[in-house]
């Protein structure tokens, strides 16, 4: 939060960054970010299980193979300006969501036989799942609030993605992967499908109900 003029006082809504809560009345940005909640629960299932999975899938050096995702990252990072001119908001956030479900399909269908392109595939897609959609939503966010409650407003998205949406999907990644391990064996075609689906439901939610924001002749002050 920006500190305030001098002179002025600091009220407790500023503190606690209540103020970005008035962009919830925008319907499409309420739409955004309960979209953006509920998509962290099935993404926390490859933060929190990827590597082991990769691990068991039999890959050499899955360490290292497991940084594709971040080189990706950086690719699609210098690629966004290009894709974001012509796609717009919504379209970078569907491609951002749909990648999310592409990849829990090709871990799911690649889970059984340790199809090495599958699993390689889904790693490489991390920086589209990450770059279209997280910081897709972090412009979004900044082009949708006013000047002084940005920086409440990234405080609010974070909190309601990288905190209570990853929070509850951990929790639930955790029970799935409980549920479908046997004798210290884990399904992983299960395990996979479940986030693909939950995440592909969402998707189809945040297209029926997300309207493509308007764009504003002149920046908000």
């Amino acid at each position: 939060t920006p500190p305030p003029s001098k002179g002025e006082a600091v009220s407790a809504k500023q503190v606690l960054g209540l103020d970005a809560l008035v962009l919830l009345k925008d319907k499409s940005y309420l739409i955004f970010i309960i979209s953006s909640f509920l998509i962290c629960i099935p993404l926390a299932f490859y933060y929190q299980m990827a590597g082991k999975f990769i691990a068991e899938a039999g890959l050499e050096n899955p360490a290292f193979k497991m940084s594709f995702g971040q080189m990706s990252e950086i690719i699609f990072m210098l690629l966004m300006p290009f894709f974001f001119a012509r796609l717009g908001i919504k379209k970078m956030l569907l491609v951002g969501m749909l990648a999310w479900v592409a990849r829990y399909v090709l871990f799911a269908f690649g889970a059984s036989d340790g199809v090495a392109w599958m699993l390689l595939g889904g790693i490489v897609l991390h920086g589209i799942c990450y770059d279209f959609f997280f910081v897709t939503g972090q412009i979004y966010t900044d082009k949708t609030a006013e000047k002084k409650i940005r920086a409440q407003a990234q405080g609010l998205l974070v909190l309601f993605t990288l905190g209570l949406g990853m929070l509850i999907g951990a929790q639930i990644a955790g029970v799935i992967e409980v549920n479908y391990t046997v004798d210290g064996v884990a399904n992983w075609k299960m395990i996979w499908t479940i986030p693909w689906i939950l995440a592909a439901g969402i998707t189809v939610l945040f297209v029926i109900m997300f309207k493509e924001p308007k764009a504003k002749t002149a920046e908000t002050a």
